[in-house]
């Protein structure tokens, strides 16, 4: 929710979220321009019945980048020598990412992603949702979250 809201504060295509406050009842609600964060995790949770899916969790990535790039690559049927997994490990970290244009946006121009506002690639860290969300609103948040997987076995971490 946190990465969404500074996303659309950043994003000149899509409207101003207006404030914090407002924004956390909207995204629970899913009137986002991206419709709900529950509907969309669910439903391609649920369409690895259908199709072929790997599911990558950004807090498995942070915990051990290695293990998620192997499992990509086993996911793809690929081979790589040891040297090449620790290449795509180097490249594929927060900090490279943030430094590379390729990946972190900064090409576009200020009228489609105002950086000035909010970097594309802000944090990078785990559990930066503690520093936006109020007590209340994490019970709310826990409450919804529960009652919107229920009957689910996806579960996602929130702290490392």
């Amino acid at each position: 929710m946190v990465s969404y809201y500074y996303f659309q504060k950043m994003n000149n295509g899509l409207p101003k979220p207006g404030t914090w406050e407002n924004y956390f009842l909207e995204f629970l609600s899913g009137d986002v321009p991206w419709g709900s964060w529950f509907d969309h995790v669910i439903g391609w949770w649920k369409a690895v019945d259908k199709h072929r899916i790997l599911y990558v969790f950004y807090e498995d990535m942070i915990e051990d980048p290695k293990r998620e790039v192997i499992k990509v690559m086993k996911f793809l049927g690929k081979d790589l020598c040891d040297d090449v997994v620790e290449r795509i490990v180097d490249h594929t970290t927060f900090k490279a990412m943030r430094e590379n244009p390729m990946a972190n946006y900064s090409a576009l121009p200020k009228a489609v992603f105002d950086q000035t506002i909010s970097p594309f690639m802000r944090k990078g860290i785990v559990g930066d949702w503690k520093n936006h969300f109020s007590v209340a609103q994490n019970m709310i948040f826990d409450e919804e979250y529960k009652k919107r997987l229920e009957g689910s076995d996806l579960t996602f971490r929130t702290e490392l």
